[in-house]
């Protein structure tokens, strides 16, 4: 149970730095500036490099046979355990900015306790991963700054995309029956217990920003359930078109 329990887990990390890999990808070509097209690509390939890492180790511990590209291409919208929050459009430029502002404070204290976990290869892929959150953490953290604090228009279409995105937080510090197992063994930490801190860390920020906490609401969950938007089935569309294609074709 532990190894199935671990193996889903690494699912939802991989799926999860995967799909907001891809929807980072679609600012190519298309970013406001060309230093900002590059940055957004080059986070997306750090995400890319994480997710391939998740993958292969999820493949490993499940013992199917599974290698990364099999779990990537080859599994349908329900069997996907990404984030609901790295699914969604990307919006406008301000927006784009927002989720990935949410999800870097995410992976900073996920990666941060990660990195302690007493599986070796898990505690050596959250060191790494830790040195790249930390690069993408300043750099969204500078953009939301800038354009809340910039003209009247992009401070509003900042806010309007916090308000767009909010609902899909809630499900970030979820632990499901089967992660518990893995709490009480030490090998992933107790997720729940670092919302408090994610919470301080956004609410602050918020301030420095003058942007205001949307109000509780209906917030949307199900990753880990494989219940997603309607937006998941159109990335994997894309995402899978050729493999799916032409199976089994290698360069």
């Amino acid at each position: 149970m532990s190894n199935q329990a671990l193996a889903q887990f690494l699912l939802h990390v991989g799926d999860s730095q995967l799909i907001l890999s891809h929807r980072l990808a679609e600012w190519c070509g298309h970013a406001p500036e060309l230093e900002l097209d590059i940055a957004l690509a080059n986070i997306g390939l750090d995400l890319l490099g994480q997710a391939r890492t998740a993958l292969s180790l999820a493949g490993e511990v499940e013992g199917l046979g599974h290698d990364e590209d099999k779990l990537a291409y080859f599994r349908t919208e329900r069997e996907y355990r990404n984030l609901l929050l790295c699914e969604q459009p990307n919006g406008d430029f301000g927006q784009t900015i927002v989720r990935q502002w949410l999800m870097d404070h995410y992976h900073a204290l996920l990666f941060a306790a990660l990195s302690n976990s007493r599986n070796a290869q898990l505690s050596a892929f959250a060191v790494k991963t830790l040195k790249e959150v930390k690069y993408h953490l300043r750099f969204s953290k500078a953009w939301m700054e800038r354009l809340s604090l910039g003209t009247a228009e992009a401070h509003e279409k900042i806010q309007n995309g916090l308000n767009q995105l909010w609902r899909f937080t809630e499900e970030l510090y979820g632990l499901s029956a089967e992660e518990q197992q893995l709490v009480d063994s030490g090998i992933i930490p107790n997720i729940e217990i670092l919302k408090t801190q994610w919470m301080e860390n956004i609410q602050a920020e918020l301030a420095q920003f003058n942007l205001a906490l949307p109000p509780e609401g209906a917030y949307r969950s199900g990753a880990k359930q494989g219940l997603h938007t309607e937006h998941l089935g159109y990335v994997l569309a894309e995402l899978q078109y050729l493999q799916r294609s032409y199976p089994n074709m290698t360069w």
